[in-house]
């Protein structure tokens, strides 16, 4: 569960730095579902797993929470297409 709310994270990540191009903003309506999926995935990840190993899980709700709040702002200002 940690490697894949860190991988699911990462991916977002890349994701919303590619669908801030001019004329890529139609990614993020791909990338925000999966995002919130990652952020599910991170949250159970967070609460089921041992306090010693918090760390990736962390990073992957971090890079979730970013990918899915900048990129509704995105989708908001430019409607998706730019």
């Amino acid at each position: 569960m940690q490697a894949a709310s860190l991988a699911l994270g990462i991916v977002c990540a890349v994701l919303f730095a590619i669908a801030m191009f001019p004329c890529a903003g139609w990614i993020n309506w791909f990338n925000i579902p999966l995002a919130v999926v990652g952020l599910v995935i991170s949250i159970v990840a967070l609460t089921q797993g041992p306090a010693s190993e918090r760390t990736k899980p962390i990073v992957g709700l971090c890079c979730c929470a970013v990918a899915v709040l900048f990129g509704g702002i995105r989708l908001l200002l430019g409607g998706g297409c730019f």
